[in-house]
Parts: structure tokens; sequence; C-alpha cells
């Protein structure tokens, strides 16, 4: 089969190739998938560089999430069949097949297209997750920074449904009209002079008790001047892959507090998990919740997709694609 590879960390532009690889069998508990779309998230890149929390054994195969067709059940799987559409994390996905826990495998129903399937659960449930641990009742406000990113776009949608008012900041004046073309409202650019006020008269005089850092470098600064005092400040992401900048009078004049949330330790129970992932399924059923894919590439053509991965102002993930889908 083919599958994508990196034999050492390094820039995913310049160390990730493809290659002809062994088809893996299905363990017990497990499932052999052939995949049909994996998207590409900032996530992976970071892995590929060495920079993540989880740093695999080399050679590796990328890829954290897919949605792909059932082709053989492992030792012991009786909640899927052969043929059945699953959804869901996984390993090595950037591959024609891949392997998944089965019970980490999620039925995928015939009104979701592949390619909200193919990233239904990294990011919206991390979103659903941050929001629970955000413990904000409606009413309250929170500022999020690379708002229109796929968690900030989500975190939006998601807060409005629990009444929760999400100010976002991006780096771009352009892409507030996108987010408004979404319906995506109190959105300021930190390219724009005065933004800092513009972003508070949003707020008015309600205080802004959480800041989400998405960025790094000088985000956490960026969201901590709208954020009013005593609030707490949760890392999310480090896009610019620079170190967080927090100024020292923040933590002792302010009251500000930091801490990091990651999507794969949650403090969020797993019977909860379960119900939000529920949500989510049900809500991509529907069609009330659309995930976009920008373009898609072949496994061969892997340097490009991560690199178009990196280009600001795209509309949706960018996704590799298996043999079978055109």
């Amino acid at each position: 089969m083919k599958s994508a590879v990196y034999k050492q960390f390094g820039t995913p532009q310049e160390v990730l190739t493809s290659q002809n690889s062994d088809q893996p069998k299905p363990g017990a508990g497990q499932v052999l998938v052939r995949m049909l779309l994996s998207p590409v998230h900032n996530h992976d890149l970071m892995t590929i560089a060495g920079q993540y929390g989880i740093k695999p054994e080399l050679p590796a195969i990328p890829g954290t999430e897919a949605v792909g067709i059932v082709e053989a059940l492992g030792e012991g799987v009786t909640n899927l069949k052969v043929g059945q559409r699953v959804a869901g994390g996984a390993t090595a996905t950037w591959a024609e097949y891949y392997l998944a826990d089965a019970s980490r495998s999620v039925p995928v129903p015939d009104t979701v297209d592949n390619e909200t399937a193919c990233q239904l659960v990294a990011m919206p449930l991390s979103a659903k997750m941050l929001l629970e641990t955000l413990n904000l009742p409606s009413g309250e406000w929170v500022v999020q920074n690379a708002a229109n990113g796929a968690v900030g776009k989500m975190m939006a949608q998601f807060g409005a449904e629990r009444g929760v008012k999400v100010l976002g900041l991006v780096r771009r004046q352009a892409a507030i009209d996108e987010l408004k073309a979404e319906g995506i409202e109190n959105v300021v650019a930190t390219d724009e002079n005065g933004w800092q006020d513009k972003a508070k008269a949003m707020v008015g005089d309600a205080k802004v008790l959480r800041a989400i850092d998405s960025l790094g470098g000088d985000g956490p600064s960026q969201v901590l001047s709208v954020a009013s005092d005593g609030a707490e400040l949760v890392s999310f992401g480090a896009m610019t892959q620079q170190p967080l900048k927090i100024a020292a009078g923040d933590l002792l004049f302010r009251g500000i507090t930091v801490k990091g949330f990651w999507g794969a330790k949650p403090p969020v129970k797993p019977e909860r998990i379960a119900e939000l992932l529920g949500e989510l399924v049900r809500d991509a059923a529907s069609g009330k919740l659309k995930l976009p894919v920008e373009a898609v590439y072949p496994i061969e053509d892997i340097a490009k997709a991560v690199s178009a991965s990196g280009e600001p102002g795209r509309k949706g993930k960018i996704a590799i694609k298996g043999a079978s889908v055109q």
C-alpha cells in the first residue's frame, strides 16, 4: 500500500516522502480501515517536526484522524462490521489502509459527507471539551485568537449554543468578512490600529474572565490585553511555534493565571466525552455541522499537501485521499 512516511523529525515539507508499505493486520479489538480522507492537522505537523507531546518511533507514518471503510475485523470486535464507514482518531492514517481501535471508531451516517466525517472528532470534540473546562455560565465572555481557524469557528458556534459570548481575534482584516459570512460576529483584526479599543467596546462593561491562546509568541499578550484582571489564560496551541510571551506584570499585578489544555489528556470524564461525541454525530447528520475541506491531495503529493496547510486564508482543511477517492 502507499503511505506517507518520515524517517527523521524536521520541517514536514522536507522530511515527508511517500513509499510502498506493508498493509497492516488488525489485532484484537482493532479494525483495518481503507482510508478515504484524512485531514492535515496542526498537531500532525508539530509531531513530524518533533515538537509535540508525543514522539513516535521512527520511521513513522503520520496522520491522526480519518474516515474510511472497514475492511477487516480483529479478534473480539462486535460493534462494527465489514463495509461500514467509520470515522475517528487513529494513528498512521496518511496511508491507503490504517488500523483503528474499534471502541474509538464512530459509525458515520449516510447523510454525513466524507469532508466533514474525516475531521469530525479531533477539532470539534476539542472545542466542546474546552468549552466544558472553561466553566462559564450563559452571558459570560471569553476572548480567543486564531478565531478563523477550525477550532476558533467552532468555539464561536458551540459557545453561542451555550449562551457564552466569544470575542475573536484574527491577524488580518479580510478574515473578519470571511467570518461574518459564516454568521460569526464580535471579531477584530490585530493588524488594525486601535484594535484593543474596538474589542473592549464590543464587550462593554462586562468582564472577560477566560482567554484562549492558540498561537504562542505574542498571542497571549494580545488576548490578555482584552481580558479582565483575574482572568484565566488557557494555552490551547502554538501555531507560531514560538514560546509564550507573558508579561510579569500580568501575573504579579493583574492576577492572571495560566494553564494548558491538551485534547489527548482532557479533564473531562469519559462518559461526558461520549455524550459530546454523540452531539457532534447528530449535528453532522442533520447538516447543522459542516466541516469544509479546501483541497485534497494524493499521498504522492504529501509535501505539497503540508505546504498548502500552512497557507493563510484557507477556508477549510487540507486532506489526504486514499487511492479509491477521486
